[in-house]
């Protein structure tokens, strides 16, 4: 087999190709999780705590020089939104993966018939069972 082939046969996988379409979902739910923290919950909180951009609060550890350039900032309330954006996306899969389990446990749940020769074999046991019997 051909290095080309091979790799053919590898990307065209379909575990590979979930995970392009996921990688691609997981990209843009994170813009949406970004866009409402950043426009969504966070105003409300920097009103509540005095009207300031939360994003904003840095403390500075140089100042910048006269031309505006090299600053040194610890940006922690950046920081601080990244987190709150990571908490509701972990809660969001955290909820999916439960709603995935409860799925997939009720169908683990239901037993299979047994096959048609297996049924007929037990319904011979079980009237041989009662000829004996009488």
């Amino acid at each position: 087999m051909s290095f080309i082939s091979e790799f053919k046969t590898f990307a065209m996988r379909g575990n590979v190709i979930d995970l392009a379409v996921g990688v691609v979902i997981g990209g843009a739910f994170g813009k949406i999780v970004s866009s409402l923290v950043d426009q969504v919950i966070m105003p409300p909180i920097g009103y509540l705590i005095g009207g300031v951009d939360f994003s904003a609060y840095k403390l500075v550890l140089v100042d910048a020089g006269a031309d505006g350039k090299g600053e040194v900032a610890v940006q922690y309330g950046a920081f601080f939104n990244t987190l709150i954006q990571f908490t509701i996306i972990a809660f969001a899969i955290f909820l999916l993966i439960k709603v995935i389990n409860r799925v997939v446990r009720k169908e683990e749940a239901a037993p299979a018939a047994p096959p048609a020769d297996v049924q007929l074999l037990t319904e011979i046991r079980d009237l041989l069972k009662q000829q004996q019997g009488r």
